[in-house]
């Protein structure tokens, strides 16, 4: 006997399936899983089926026709292939875990794809999957690119990997920031990125800082809890808080927020520092970390809106000892950073030979 993997459509109607496992059971093929996908075509049928030795792949396809199945594919399996759909995801969400940079090489193995890359930014592509090629955005800026032979993705294949690219990028997210940072006179504060459960904080953060503290932030803005909440967890980039033990070691306050807010290949920077801590070190500290995260997801450059009178703003770029250039708009400066692209390799590209 031999282990084949069949896939075909079949007609989202009662009875059609039945009709097509007959057809396959008349030749001694025995079905061992079979998984349902549906599409705006019909029922995705995906086979692992036993089949006897004397039976090759045209026999099968002949079979799939004969039980009513149309846009068949027939390729031999492995014994890994025994192992269902479920434990497989569940496999490489573990591994994702322990190493988020695993990502390009978890997508290969989760659809079998001949290539997987990493690109900067999705120009003029509409994230999805159109027969053998799918693209996935990445949370923490740019998408990554599929390619298989055969057979066809299917909407269910596009969300398992996108739920796969998600989780890589939280995971990876938490673990590089969340870090304790001394000050140079010796203070600890915990930095990491914001959740839902941080706006009581930051909204107490805000409440702590002077007017002219919040007018820098927010140009003369409202800082409104409809958009904090917004700030907490961005669609695109990473706000990071730093935060201070209080009397109760239970007990913490936010001290300073630093937003990353991807917009195509750019990404816009700003921060806030609570009055009396500021002139410590840790805007300087946190704008370096979210440079290093821009570094990671593959931005081409960080911009800044700063007001011209905003002298520490000014000098906590100047430390990170950055080439940027400067566009003035009456008071208001618009500041560009140029990064250095992440390459494809940085985020896992993998293809097989003669792909």
């Amino acid at each position: 006997m031999t282990l084949w993997r069949i896939r075909a459509t079949v007609d989202d109607r009662p009875g059609y399936l039945s009709v097509l496992t007959a057809s396959l059971a008349l030749r001694g093929v025995n079905i061992l899983t079979v998984q349902v996908q549906p599409t705006e075509q019909g029922a995705v049928d995906d086979f692992l089926v036993d089949a006897p030795d004397t039976l090759d792949e045209a026999e099968l396809v002949a079979a799939v026709q004969r039980g009513r199945g149309r846009d068949c594919w027939v390729a031999r399996s492995e014994a890994r292939g025994l192992a269902d759909q479920p434990t497989r995801v569940l496999g490489l969400a573990n591994r994702l875990v322990r190493d988020p940079d695993a990502t390009g090489e978890a997508l290969r193995a989760l659809l079998n794809a001949d290539s997987v890359s990493w690109r900067p930014a999705a120009t003029g592509v509409d994230r999805g999957s159109t027969g053998t090629a799918m693209l996935l955005a990445d949370p923490a800026g740019g998408s990554f690119a599929l390619r298989r032979a055969a057979p066809a993705f299917t909407p269910a294949e596009y969300a398992r990997a996108q739920a796969l690219v998600e989780l890589a990028a939280t995971v990876a997210r938490r673990a590089a920031e969340q870090v304790t940072l001394v000050l140079p006179d010796g203070a600890e504060l915990g930095v990491r990125p914001s959740g839902a459960d941080d706006l009581t904080g930051l909204v107490e953060l805000h409440e702590g800082c002077s007017a002219r503290s919040r007018h820098r932030r927010y140009l003369g803005g409202a800082a409104a809890p409809a958009r904090l909440r917004r700030l907490l967890e961005p669609s695109r980039g990473l706000t990071l808080i730093a935060t201070a033990a209080g009397p109760d070691p239970a007990a913490e306050s936010v001290v300073a927020m630093a937003n990353l807010l991807g917009e195509g290949d750019e990404a816009e920077v700003a921060l806030l520092v609570r009055d009396d801590w500021q002139r410590r070190g840790i805007g300087s500290a946190l704008l370096r970390r979210l440079v290093r995260h821009a570094d990671r997801a593959g931005y081409a450059a960080l911009v800044l809106h700063v007001q011209a009178e905003n002298t520490p703003m000014l000098r906590t770029l100047r430390r990170l000892r950055r080439p940027h250039s400067a566009e003035r708009d009456g008071a208001l400066l618009t500041l560009t950073v140029p990064l250095a692209v992440a390459t494809a390799v940085r985020k896992g590209t993998f293809l097989t030979p003669g792909a």
